[in-house]
């Protein structure tokens, strides 16, 4: 493990009964890094990051998340990070001041610093004039946007992003993916998953995981070398394909 990194896990693991979700997981994340999380629906995605994010307690092995562990500590894991779900998660009915001033007390913000930090993000995403608007009446691409930046409003260490392009069309795909690389060029470590193949190959580095195993991990490039594919999506339908595992 790097001695920069800010989510060590080892043999991470969550049962239900009979069944294993997540099979035993080790792996470490480092500060700044782009991070891509890949894997088909029911490969374990979803409980791993849930595990990492202190909402659910692993049933074997352990993981540290901004040096707090998951399995003591996961409200202090929850001050230092943010999340932002594949299901729009903003309030529709709000307006975007209301949603940015609701999402800030939550991270931790209070008064003056609220209020800075929300002008400065409705100037940076330049949706001044729509601010007094209800999140409901903005396009998705822009709601997608602002849902990220409310998700780092309070600079975590890291963000964890489950699927956060589905739906948008290709140029605001791009846009956001811009906002992803400035977040890293600040510190921020991002923890993503995609089902846009080509996005992962934006990634640092990429984890593939298969009927809830981590099948193989490296730089995309490394990834492409080791399975003779020109694409990551090559690479993906490969390891992908190796699944056992019934819905």
């Amino acid at each position: 493990m790097q001695n920069d990194s800010v989510i060590i896990a080892n043999k991470l693991t969550k049962k239900f009964g009979h069944f294993t979700a997540v099979d035993a997981i080790t792996f470490d994340v480092r500060k700044g890094e782009i991070f891509g999380f890949l894997g088909a629906n029911g490969a374990g995605k979803t409980t791993a990051i849930k595990m990492m994010c202190g909402l659910s307690r692993p049933t074997a092995g352990e993981a540290t998340v901004a040096g707090f562990d998951v399995n003591t500590q996961p409200n202090e894991i929850k001050k230092h990070i943010g999340y932002m779900s594949q299901h729009f998660s903003l309030y529709q009915d709000m307006t975007i001041r209301e949603n940015i001033r609701f999402y800030g007390g939550i991270y931790g913000l209070r008064g003056k610093v609220i209020k800075q930090r929300r002008e400065e993000l409705i100037a940076e995403l330049g949706i001044e004039e729509y601010a007094n608007r209800r999140v409901e009446e903005l396009p998705l691409g822009w709601k997608q946007k602002l849902a990220f930046s409310i998700a780092i409003i309070h600079e975590p260490e890291i963000v964890f992003l489950d699927e956060p392009t589905s739906g948008v069309d290709p140029i605001t795909r791009r846009q956001f993916w811009n906002m992803i690389y400035e977040a890293a060029e600040r510190g921020i470590t991002v923890f993503v998953t995609t089902h846009y193949l080509e996005e992962a190959e934006y990634c640092n580095r990429v984890s593939i995981m298969v009927d809830g195993q981590l099948r193989d991990l490296d730089t995309p490039k490394a990834l492409m070398d080791k399975y003779h594919k020109k694409n990551m999506n090559d690479v993906f339908v490969q390891l992908a394909s190796t699944s056992t595992r019934t819905e």
